[in-house]
């Protein structure tokens, strides 16, 4: 896979001043509107372009896919009543709900025909469109060598839509919750031509909510029931109004005055102080932390025996709970704790190295001294790429500390701005660099992806044939075979680990506050967050 969400550098814990401790006022008498927070506010609200996660947030809950998250790695059916896949897992076919837009209009499958080929047209330039390679035709489009009309999806009756993929694809329907496959009205792109998304108002939505008060520079809009949803008999609230607040300790004041119902807590401190509220609340995020060791720049790292001392030389415990603080918790592999399970146990369960996630000072030392006898080197000197936010610095700063527990190395900090980290990051232009990976979609094979040997998200150029074959494998011999498919992956994320192709470190949490009486909240680790179609207050 290409880009998903690159957390290269950036990291995300805070600093922050006081924290007010005071129970706050309890919420109005209304309970059909809740008042919600966000840090940035929505870049476009056109679901071919809805990449970032703010925008996401508002595009998923005023639109419905075929089908949406259902936690781990499981979807559940939303405008589609029914699918089916042929044997080969080359075409998939969707029998639709009747159901409407916004306006009142009837919706049907050439709404969703229309929106996947806008998607897929390189003309409205969509950020994910890479998603589709595996429709059929889509390569060629994308290369502007055939037109949009061809891409291998279309409507077969007024409630029936089939696509067909090239080659099978497991997590095809993982795909489908993304916002590049949502329905969109033919009708309205036109009218509004380059401003359509541009605003609430130039704009249809066929999901649990409409999106109002967004003029496109505003730090504020509305979710508002949309009464013509086919669920929204179950859409128990009439409102949710978003701020946009960027400080951490405002946004909290504001909770505690009782004009928000909820916020993000950030930072030890913030933490500390409300992880025995009632209203508290932590959130496993999909996403993994981890050092890339290039060694395409230092050689060196060619070595295993000195990529596991460092990774071993980490005393992750510390790192989590004197550095951190916030309810992070140690990666068990690339791959997030919570993104997939099978058999009601989660993938790591089943494929984390325990020698590749904890720490073991006197054993790090030994493969150290071996390493750089097998290199014939008596000391080393490295640089670690790291952003110099202030978030991100007590944990490079923290890393160059256990590394300098390693006789004869010494560690140099090169902090950046955020941007030009990332950009060495992409480029591959550093030793080592603090990064990090948040799938798009729910599966194994989207974190595992970036280690396979010509993935350009591979900058550090770690290289493993029996690796790579697995995760070919998984894509191609055994990819209608759900059993095998999983344990070539579990495979090959050992591999990755045995190997210490990279160096995991945390998986971030979500610390936030939700008012005790507000229920039926669907978190997501990854993409949308929230989902409020179902959520009440009582």
């Amino acid at each position: 896979m290409k880009k998903s969400r690159i957390l290269s550098i950036v990291l995300t814990t805070a600093l922050l001043g006081l924290v007010l401790t005071a129970c706050g006022k309890s919420r109005s008498s209304n309970k059909k509107n809740l008042n919600w927070t966000t840090n940035a506010s929505i870049a476009s609200l056109d679901p071919s372009k809805a990449v970032d996660t703010n925008t996401q947030q508002a595009v998923y809950n005023a639109f419905s896919g075929l089908v949406s998250p259902d936690g781990s790695n499981k979807v559940r059916l939303a405008t589609a009543k029914s699918y089916h896949v042929s044997k080969d897992g080359k075409t998939y076919t969707f029998e639709l709900k009747h159901t409407k837009w916004s306006n009142g209009q009837e919706l049907t499958a050439k709404d969703f025909e229309y929106g996947i080929k806008r998607s897929a047209d390189p003309k409205t330039a969509s950020q994910q469109a890479y998603y589709m390679a595996n429709i059929e035709n889509y390569t060629a489009i994308s290369k502007s060598q055939l037109s949009p009309d061809k891409l291998g999806v279309k409507e077969i009756g007024k409630y029936k839509l089939q696509i067909k993929l090239i080659k099978p694809q497991p997590y095809f329907l993982n795909l489908l919750v993304l916002p590049i496959f949502y329905p969109q009205s033919e009708s309205t792109v036109k009218k509004y031509g380059k401003s359509y998304g541009t605003t609430s108002s130039k704009m249809l939505y066929n999901g649990a909510f409409k999106i109002t008060n967004w003029t496109g520079t505003n730090d504020s809009w509305t979710l508002t029931k949309n009464k013509e949803y086919y669920n929204a008999d179950k859409t128990k609230l009439d409102s949710i109004k978003y701020t946009v607040i960027k400080d951490p300790q405002t946004a909290l004041n504001e909770y505690q005055s009782g004009k928000l119902d909820q916020t993000t807590l950030v930072g030890k401190q913030q933490y500390n102080s409300y992880k025995n509220s009632k209203d508290f609340h932590l959130r496993k995020i999909y996403s993994v932390r981890y050092l890339s060791l290039s060694d395409k720049n230092e050689p060196a790292f060619r070595n295993v025996n000195i990529r596991k001392a460092l990774s071993l030389i980490i005393d992750r415990k510390e790192l989590l709970n004197d550095v951190l603080g916030n309810g992070s918790t140690q990666a068990r592999g690339i791959v997030p704790d919570t993104l997939a399970s099978r058999n009601g146990k989660d993938f790591n369960d089943y494929a984390s190295v325990s020698d590749a996630v904890t720490g073991n000072v006197e054993q790090a030392k030994k493969l150290w001294k071996k390493g750089l006898s097998e290199i014939g080197k008596k000391n080393l000197t490295i640089s670690i790429n790291s952003n110099n936010g202030e978030d991100a610095k007590p944990i490079v700063e923290f890393i160059q500390n256990q590394f300098s527990k390693l006789p004869g190395l010494k560690v140099n900090l090169i902090l950046l701005p955020n941007t030009v980290a990332t950009a060495r990051f992409l480029s591959g232009q550093y030793q080592i660099a603090v990064t990090g990976w948040s799938p798009s979609i729910s599966d194994p094979i989207s974190p595992l992806n970036i280690r396979y040997s010509t993935n350009a998200m591979n900058t550090a150029k770690w290289s493993n044939s029996e690796y790579d074959k697995l995760i070919d494998k998984s894509n191609d011999d055994d990819a209608l075979n759900p059993a095998k498919r999983w344990n070539d992956l579990v495979d090959a994320q050992k591999v990755l680990l045995n190997d210490q192709g990279l160096i995991p470190l945390f998986q971030p949490a979500q610390a936030e506050l939700i008012k005790s009486d507000i229920h039926g909240v669907r978190f997501y680790g990854n993409g949308p967050i929230w989902d409020f179609s179902e959520t009440y207050v009582k």
